[in-house]
């Protein structure tokens, strides 16, 4: 009988649907660290929501473990590299949050625009302070959203509810998904300028990090209000404190934090700030939610073999992982190149498998390659839930198969048509390692490392010998140095593999040499 081990306080309904499902269940919560990795290797399988950290010391320990099951969205308290190394399925469940942290994003935003936590606190004081917390209406007001996924449409639905006006910044999303969400598609720069309230519902990514700095506080309507229940880190908290003392910024209301648990924060004290420790999820309806949905995923995997929301493992039978395996990686390669070289909202996307491939079972690869196109711009993105979320977008997917591979034995292209462009990338297997065959219609030969430079110039002499001395200036080491070019003089491409990712100073630099057009850091 398979054993499972809840370490953080969730809804008893999971340790319900274990008992039911015929799984042996303990529910230890509050561990130390040496307390988890002294019992980890009892358990097949581990329940947990944020407070538990699963680092490589417990799957050191974990001798039988198969499963991690997060009863939640995030999974920064899982060591996802350490979990693929030691091959444990890490489960979330991405979808049972939404409606619970957009209500508290609206309610953060009522309490900001009426001092309701301030003016609670002076009457509890014994004070009649009418005059001092002289509120807005939102009413007629614009609601700035940067971010419209799966909570931040939410949080539109109900502030339009409210009757105001939402404008939203959201490099993917499409006009028609706007239109049909009946908010304006703006650039960040206008929201900025436009909005009187403005709430983030993106994740935390190196292009998201301090989204909203100094600059772009300066941008803002003067009295601007600000709320962050998505993730710490994309509010620069020091520049929103200077702001918050400037008068620039009316006020802000805080549930996520740079540093969590937030015992001490710059923000703390300001009375303009109203904060919250990370309640976003906080509710008895979403608790449940997302424990049963765990459990269940969690029973399916260990009694049935089944894969659910699984971030680190394809949801393939048996039968087909030893065929699939090799085209996964492709896919993913292939998919996660074209999702962080987009820059606007896709479209549409055409998936042709050539040759051996094609005969395969491609849903699956499709999958990949949905997860890998999505996953700079969305959290929580994994196989299963790819599929709905580029339904949800308006993004059509087209599979197309062909006998005729042309060269090659096997061949994946990958086309993505955005607002503004259609750019395709195709690869295929050497001795079962993917490789790079082409790129916006240039042949190359290149294989992709942890850290990638790529570059698209005109092909004229010199730039190889200022982009090699410029890195090694910059003490960065070059593995590997692949070109290609559509003809003499014309389009070029450079794909480099470095031991280091370069700094957005160097890419700068980079993109500052002679003939040079973009120059974008990938990781992989």
């Amino acid at each position: 009988m398979p054993k499972v081990l809840i370490s953080d306080k969730m809804s008893d309904l999971a340790a319900e649907v274990f008992q039911r499902r015929g799984i042996e269940v303990d529910v230890k919560t509050g561990l130390s660290p040496e307390e988890l990795c002294a019992i980890i290797g009892d358990y097949d399988g581990l329940a947990v929501r944020s407070s538990t950290k699963v680092r490589g010391p417990v799957f050191d320990a974990a001798t039988n473990l198969k499963v991690v099951g997060r009863a939640g969205i995030g999974v920064d308290n899982v060591d996802m590299d350490a979990a693929t190394a030691k091959g444990v399925v890490v489960m979330n469940t991405p979808f049972g949050n939404s409606i619970t942290t957009a209500e508290h994003a609206i309610a953060m935003l009522m309490s900001l625009a009426r001092d309701i936590p301030q003016a609670n606190a002076s009457t509890h004081a014994g004070k009649w302070e009418k005059s001092r917390f002289m509120g807005v209406e939102i009413t007629g007001k614009v609601l700035g959203l940067v971010g419209c996924g799966n909570i931040g449409s939410v949080v539109a639905d109900r502030a339009q509810g409210l009757k105001m006006r939402v404008i939203a910044f959201d490099p993917y999303l499409t006009e028609d998904r706007a239109t049909e969400l009946g908010v304006e598609k703006v650039t960040l720069d206008d929201l900025l300028a436009r909005a009187d309230f403005i709430t983030l519902h993106t994740p935390l990514t190196d292009s998201t990090r301090y989204i909203i700095d100094a600059d772009a506080l300066a941008k803002t309507r003067k009295g601007v209000r600000l709320i962050n229940c998505a993730r710490g880190g994309l509010v620069d908290e020091a520049a929103l404190k200077a702001a918050l003392e400037s008068g620039q910024v009316a006020g802000a209301a805080i549930d996520v934090f740079e540093e969590e648990p937030a015992k001490e924060n710059a923000l703390f004290g300001m009375e303009q700030v109203v904060a919250t420790p990370h309640l976003g999820a906080a509710t008895s309806e979403a608790q449940e939610k997302v424990a049963v949905q765990i459990a269940e995923q969690m029973s399916d995997y260990l009694l049935d073999g089944a894969v659910s929301n699984a971030l680190n493992m394809p949801s393939v039978t048996a039968e087909e992982a030893p065929r699939l395996r090799p085209y996964m990686a492709l896919a993913q390669q292939l998919g996660s190149f074209a999702g962080q070289a987009t820059r606007s909202a896709i479209r549409e996307v055409t998936i042709s498998y050539e040759g051996v491939c094609g005969e395969l079972n491609c849903k699956p690869l499709t999958a990949v390659v949905l997860q890998g196109l999505l996953g700079p711009s969305m959290e929580g993105i994994n196989m299963v839930n790819a599929p709905t979320i580029a339904k949800d977008r308006d993004i059509i997917v087209r599979e197309v198969r062909s006998d005729n591979a042309g060269a090659f034995h096997s061949r994946i292209q990958v086309t993505v048509t955005t607002e503004n462009q259609t750019r395709s990338l195709a690869g295929t297997l050497f001795h079962d390692h993917p490789r790079l065959t082409e790129i916006k219609g240039i042949p190359i030969d290149a294989t992709l490392g942890k850290n990638m430079l790529y570059i698209t110039n005109s092909d004229k002499p010199g730039l190889i010998g200022a982009l090699g001395s410029l890195l090694g200036d910059a003490g960065i080491n070059i593995a590997t140095f692949n070109l290609g070019r559509a003809e003499a003089g014309g389009d070029a491409i450079a794909l480099l593999e470095v031991d280091e990712a370069p700094s957005p100073d160097i890419l700068a630099r980079i993109q500052g040499l002679e003939h040079v057009k973009i120059a974008q850091a990938m990781r992989f």
